[in-house]
């Protein structure tokens, strides 16, 4: 069974990360998980220029390390950055030290106070130890970690889907202030280049602004 939408009880027991963005400006937040890739990302980049649309993008570390300049054109072109952690970690599967270690080191080359974990599995001691560490990192700085969920999943990864399953699983869910995850991945590819312009063209249609989910640097 697919969850497109998380159940309430999510947000009851991680009242800690961000589920959705407050309503009331008809905005959607689009964001997108596992990039930056090197010719993905930019064409991401070119349909969201095409609707005007600001995104946000949860970028793993390892690929920022190998991609820099695709990294730099989010920063060009306006759109919010976070850390995915270094490789990908599963927290569930991940000891918290090492874990940890993931998200700062991912953070070294972001500079991002937004943060995403891989799968949306982490482990409450593993909030809890990772704000103690940005709030030392941070010292004066004013850039306290904001950890984002996603009011929508798109399922673009899944293979068993279509384009327009994948369009369809965000159309009849997202509503306003709703965060929508997609993925600038090779795995998501062909499912997200096909199904994002047709919902930037949807939304947009009937009135909807696309913002990014605001940052601080850190």
């Amino acid at each position: 069974m697919r969850l497109v939408s998380p159940p309430s009880v999510c947000s009851f027991l991680f009242p800690a990360m961000l589920w959705r963005m407050p309503a009331g400006e008809k905005c959607l937040y689009l964001t997108f998980d596992d990039g930056p890739h090197p010719t993905i990302t930019p064409q991401v980049l070119d349909i969201l220029r095409k609707y005007n649309a600001k995104a946000t993008f949860f970028c793993i570390g390892n690929n920022v390390r190998k991609y820099p300049a695709t990294f730099e054109l989010l920063r060009e072109e306006g759109h919010s950055v976070g850390s995915h952690t270094f490789n990908h970690e599963n927290g569930w599967k991940t000891n918290n030290d090492d874990y940890v270690r993931s998200v700062l080191d991912a953070n070294e080359l972001i500079h991002s106070n937004l943060f995403r974990p891989p799968h949306g599995k982490i482990r409450f001691s593993q909030i809890k130890k990772i704000r103690e560490c940005y709030d030392d990192a941070r010292r004066h700085v004013s850039a306290e970690i904001n950890i984002v969920a996603w009011s929508v999943i798109a399922y673009d990864w899944d293979k068993d889907l279509t384009a327009d399953d994948v369009y369809n699983n965000v159309i009849h869910n997202a509503k306003d202030g709703s965060i929508i995850a997609f993925h600038d991945s090779e795995k998501a590819y062909q499912r997200m280049i096909e199904a994002l312009p047709r919902v930037l063209e949807h939304f947009s249609g009937r009135g909807y602004q696309f913002k990014a989910i605001p940052e601080k640097s850190c």
